[in-house]
């Protein structure tokens, strides 16, 4: 069998699942979300995490795009496999170099010129392979002409900002993602954009990413840890993140994840494209994020503890970048639940609100207590939130589609 075929084979509307090839395009993702959690690690700053985003945005809408992808055409056959192979050795170069994303006028220019190669190849790859996928579509590919425009021009900004570096760089690349993601919005408004083939691909290949994505947060613990991980203040730290873990998997598909996908597959078109743009494409970001700040709040909390004195048990107050991290990132995906339901069902049971200003309430508390606490006290809201809706589910569905 030939490597390449000249042919793209459209996806089954009813039957596609998300194939072996795909989940080693999404590892190659989450790779790029833990190498990111690196930048903004060493050492923890509101700029290095600030930037960090501007980092996610530019990978979330990215595997995005591959994701509609996907969805229309088989990504493991023929031309779509070999451009997506293609794009994933751009993805992994990207990641690579992501640490040094950013540059001082002394530094050297390479790593963020690498990045914005291997993003534009990223991008540019995808969009021919969509564009080839829609033979058949003369009004889809008269809407994809249209997006290219700020896609295209959204490249201008991303390359400057490479070349000045600093606070410069970060304000040319938010302009770049204003241009391509605003602009984006503005075709989809007139002209059309990505259309949704298979509802059950899209909602599960969002599902599988976001289950690797808190997998690979476990790894943040062994990060901070270091040698210093059979110390008892490490190891309580390491089952308070493990715990806090299950609480996300289990606050989203226990009932959340499922309502969605469900309401996704009975919605028609356009309404069915607009869920999936919104919640999947926005909402679900929010999720994202949370799960990588969380993460790097993790991992500050178990240096902390790596380092502090043997009989300092729950080790020295956090500061506030770290802080912010922790509960921060428990902040939004509380908050990406609620909104990726309203974006769907048009319905949120009145506890995910409670429970986000909880979260909230409880962020000036865990800057004044030692990181350990911090960390228990985070993990014990997210146990508190599981146990109620668990005992919801008991009575009834928390919300029905």
């Amino acid at each position: 069998m030939r490597f390449f075929r000249p042919r793209v084979v459209p996806t089954s509307v009813e039957d596609h699942r998300a194939t072996p090839f795909e989940i080693f395009f999404d590892l190659v993702f989450v790779f790029a979300l833990t190498r990111i959690i690196a930048f903004m690690g060493h050492p923890p700053s509101f700029t290095s995490m600030g930037r960090g985003v501007v980092l996610l945005l530019l990978l979330w809408f990215s595997w995005g795009a591959y994701t509609w992808l996907s969805n229309r055409a088989r990504a493991d056959v023929g031309l779509i496999r070999g451009g997506t192979l293609l794009a994933m050795a751009a993805l992994f170069v990207a990641a690579l170099v992501i640490p040094s994303a950013w540059h001082t006028s002394a530094g050297s220019m390479a790593a963020p010129l690498i990045l914005v190669v291997a993003y534009i190849t990223l991008r540019a790859v995808q969009f021919v392979l969509y564009y080839l996928a829609t033979a058949n579509d003369p009004a889809m590919r008269t809407g994809l002409r249209v997006i290219a425009i700020p896609i295209v021009l959204a490249w201008i900004p991303f390359v400057l900002g490479a070349l000045h570096g600093g606070t410069a760089q970060t304000l040319l690349w938010l302009t770049s993602l204003v241009i391509d993601i605003g602009g984006q919005r503005i075709s989809y408004a007139t002209v059309g954009g990505w259309r949704l083939r298979s509802p059950r691909h899209f909602s599960e290949r969002h599902n599988l990413a976001l289950i690797i994505a808190l997998g690979e947060s476990l790894i943040s613990v062994g990060a901070g840890a270091g040698a210093a991980v059979t110390r008892p203040p490490v190891l309580v730290a390491a089952l308070l993140a493990f715990i806090a873990t299950v609480c996300l998997w289990r606050l989203f598909f226990e009932n959340v994840g499922v309502v969605v996908a469900r309401a996704l597959a009975g919605a028609e078109a356009p309404r069915r494209d607009r869920i999936a743009a919104d919640g999947y494409g926005l909402a679900y970001l929010l999720l994202i994020t949370g799960i990588i700040y969380l993460a790097l709040g993790v991992e500050q909390v178990v240096a902390h503890l790596a380092h502090d004195r043997p009989d300092h048990f729950a080790g020295d107050t956090l500061d506030w970048p770290s802080t912010i991290a922790l509960y921060g990132g428990a902040i939004l995906y509380l908050a990406g639940r609620p909104l990726f339901l309203w974006t769907a069902v048009r319905s949120v049971p009145w506890s995910q609100p409670v429970a986000l200003v909880a979260a909230l309430l409880l962020l000036p508390a865990g800057r004044h207590l030692p990181a350990l606490a911090a960390l228990g006290l985070v993990t014990a809201l997210l146990l508190v939130v599981t146990a109620h809706e668990r005992f919801r589910c008991k009575e009834g569905p928390l919300i029905n589609a």
